[in-house]
């Protein structure tokens, strides 16, 4: 075996990622040494002498120096300032997360975006301490989104702490309430708020449409299309038949949310020899969409549509995504397709993609199809036996599910009722119905058949992948879950179904949400890549998304390779030579606008219900905590899914002591307890829409929450009595 010394100067002069099978055959190891090679790499890592990249490669990571310049980027929960250094090469991977000291009393906080010169304290793999040396002042964020009051900009970021104080003569119109992007001013070495000028007004908060604009500007996505792409969606015109399959004759059918607008794919299915028949159709939108035309440009750029209680930011202009490419009843719209045979137990049998003008028989939503099928009924437009063949073959397709053993949790989505003013009238948990599932089911179906079909015809494939859940994240979900008396096995022999034995086990306990919440977080994220891992999640070993080119670039891609690969058409629209080179930057970046697009939707959610809770301030609710750390519990309401925190300061006066493992906190005076999964009441203390934040006060303890007669909590639909909470500066304090 190498030494240490000696795997380290390797992975060195390589100068790029390796992985362990480059290691084993530069030194010559066999199959029985791998795994002291994976101990070693192991303590390289630790010690911070490489540093992992990718799924299963390192690279030479010198550590920090001492003393170096980094750029604030946000905050940690504590609220204490995170950093990364301004000099990192992305080649050598994910840059370090450097956690910064609080600033001395008297110096205001690192603002994000802020630069300053820290010394450096190493403390694990990726991770450093740091302490502010020298404040620099010629830096600063390059925007700022925030609402304009009383002469100063508050930051919609609830990460950012410090407020921007706006000169007169840099108001540029805004009025307080105003919604708006500033940029830094020059500044000297003054204390106080920094000053900042206002550049655009955006809206007023607390109109309808503030929520989605505030998320839309915070995340950076793109939201107004070129004049050029839209020029070219304009001049788009329908397919004819020519080099086509026609599939007119066939009742296609759309099946979607009630609100929807763009209808990407249609299903059909009938009996087959010893089965099922399935077809799915999906728009073809490569028709339209030619690679490096000005429409492709800016879906590479948006890489996927994103979605908001109020509106939709489309990857593609509405003549394209609620025209030609979405499959309206009743009219001949362009489609590529694939039929699929399955046997009675749901096994593939075989499957056909081509291209085909198709006609959908009609638009139907969720609770029609649903409604239909508990009650006999036939929707308008549609054959009188089609519902009954659709959920035949979803029954089928379900049961090879099963036996696949997949991962299936039950996280509710939750859904913002708006009024015609765009007013929150509610949050509901999104109605998760059979429909839906059989919709899924079709789905997963087409893209594994994509997916398949591109390996056969040797085609680049920009493949859906999930990988296993990281040692570090198993670690942590393993001992939470010991905690209920649930086990896991081991990493190299952990299958889905392991997921799921857990899940059943916890159906219809108090614990069950959390429990359920707790096993996503530890998974990892899926992603975009040309190389196949996998999906864990949904236990295959090969999948693509195929079936919703409309709203994501993934697809789009996936189309263009089926259509070189198959000639489809003769090739119009087919992948070209130089996508496929660039597939690892476009996974990368399509990877990072999903996640970016799932960020700003979720943060859009939790303003819109701070909005909503808002108007309830000082309402009892039955929550269960939701997390416990050093500053306080999280807690969420039953009701409706609202998050917020029991500042630690709010508790009872007492010595509290947080437990090893972060799942329960304990008052040594009180004899008071709180844990992870606890039922509790509490009372909404601050509600603000323009961060998404809330703050609860804790029931339990808390002698004030002694009801008058006759008072009741929000379940019963009543309020407290309006006796002030104290204010935790009321509060001796003695924390642990």
């Amino acid at each position: 075996m190498p030494t240490l010394e000696k795997l380290r100067e390797f992975i060195q002069a390589a100068g790029q990622r390796v992985g362990k099978t480059e290691i084993a055959a530069h030194f010559g190891l066999n199959t029985d040494q791998r795994a002291e090679l994976r101990g070693m790499l192991r303590e390289l890592t630790e010690s911070g002498h490489a540093t992992p990249i990718g799924r299963k490669g390192l690279i030479a990571h010198d550590r920090l120096p001492d003393m170096a310049v980094v750029e604030m980027t946000g905050t940690d929960p504590d609220g204490d300032p995170i950093a990364r250094p301004v000099q990192w090469d992305r080649a050598n991977g994910p840059a370090p997360v450097i956690y910064m000291a609080r600033e001395p009393a008297g110096q205001p906080a690192l603002a994000p975006g802020q630069r300053v010169l820290a010394r450096l304290k190493f403390i694990g793999i990726g991770r450093y301490e740091g302490r502010t040396f020298k404040r620099l002042h010629s830096t600063a964020p390059a925007r700022i989104l925030g609402v304009f009051e009383e002469g100063r900009i508050i930051p919609t970021d609830r990460r950012q702490k410090a407020d921007w104080r706006v000169p007169a003569n840099e108001v540029n119109g805004a009025r307080p309430g105003d919604i708006v992007l500033a940029e830094p001013l020059p500044t000297g070495h003054g204390l106080g708020a920094r000053p900042a000028r206002i550049i655009e007004r955006i809206g007023r908060m607390g109109e309808a449409r503030a929520v989605s604009l505030i998320c839309i500007h915070a995340h950076g996505i793109p939201d107004v299309f070129p004049a050029e792409a839209l020029e070219e969606a304009e001049d788009a015109k329908g397919v004819t038949k020519r080099n086509r399959e026609d599939l007119r004759a066939i009742p296609l059918v759309t099946i979607d949310g009630e609100d929807a607008r763009d209808f990407d794919d249609a299903v059909w299915a009938e009996p087959g020899e010893g089965g099922w028949r399935v077809l799915v159709a999906i728009a073809d939108v490569a028709h339209y969409v030619k690679p490096d035309s000005a429409l492709d440009r800016e879906a590479w750029a948006r890489g996927n549509s994103v979605y908001f209680p109020d509106r939709v930011v489309p990857m593609l202009p509405e003549a394209l995504s609620n025209g030609w490419c979405s499959l309206r009843p009743k009219e001949d719209r362009g489609c590529l397709f694939v039929e699929m045979n399955f046997d009675k137990a749901g096994t593939k049998v075989s499957h056909r993609f081509g291209r085909g003008i198709m006609k959908s028989a009609a638009r139907l939503t969720y609770e029609q199809v649903q409604a239909a099928r508990d009650e006999g009924t036939v929707p308008d437009g549609v054959p009188d036996d089609l519902i009954g063949h659709l959920y035949g073959a979803y029954e089928a397709l379900l049961a090879d599910r099963a036996r696949r053993g997949t991962l299936d949790l039950e996280v509710p989505e939750r859904r913002v009722l708006l009024d015609a003013r765009g007013q929150v009238q509610g949050v509901v948990p999104r109605a998760r119905l059979d429909s839906h599932k059989l919709i899924e089911e079709f789905m997963v179906a087409a893209n594994v058949c994509a997916a398949e079909e591109l390996e056969r015809l040797s085609q680049p494939c920009m493949y859906r992948v999930h990988d296993r859940p990281s040692d570090e994240k198993l670690e942590g979900l393993r001992q939470f879950l010991q905690s209920l008396d649930l086990n896991l096995p081991a990493r190299d022999r952990l299958h889905p179904r392991d997921f799921g034995g857990i899940l059943e086990r916890v159906k219809g306990r108090p614990e069950e949400r959390l429990v359920n919440e707790a096993v996503l977080r530890g998974q990892s994220q899926a992603a975009y890549d040309p190389d196949n891992i996998g999906h864990f999640g949904l236990a295959l070993a090969r999948y693509a998304h195929f079936t919703s080119p409309i709203r994501r670039y993934a697809d789009l891609l996936v189309h263009r390779a089926l259509i070189r690969g198959l000639n489809l058409s003769k090739g119009d629209g087919a992948l070209t030579d130089a996508e496929t080179a660039r597939f690892p930057d476009t996974a990368e970046h399509i990877t990072s606008t999903e996640r970016r697009a799932a960020a700003a939707e979720r943060e859009a959610v939790d303003r819109y219900l701070a909005a909503f809770m808002a108007t309830r301030v000082g309402e009892l609710f039955e929550a269960r905590i939701s997390g416990v750390t050093r500053f306080g519990l999280f807690v969420t309401v039953e009701e409706n899914g609202a998050s917020g925190i029991v500042p630690l300061a709010s508790l009872p006066d007492d010595r509290w002591t947080l437990d090893e493992a972060g799942r329960g906190m304990s008052g040594r005076n009180t004899g008071l307890t709180f844990s992870l999964g606890q039922a509790v009441e509490v009372r909404l203390a601050e509600a603000t829409p323009r961060t998404g934040g809330m703050v609860f006060a804790m029931m339990q303890g808390d002698p004030s929450a002694i009801r008058p007669r006759g008072a009741r909590s929000r379940a019963s639909g009543k309020r407290l009595s309006k006796a002030p909470a104290r204010r935790p500066s009321e509060r001796s304090s003695r924390r642990e």
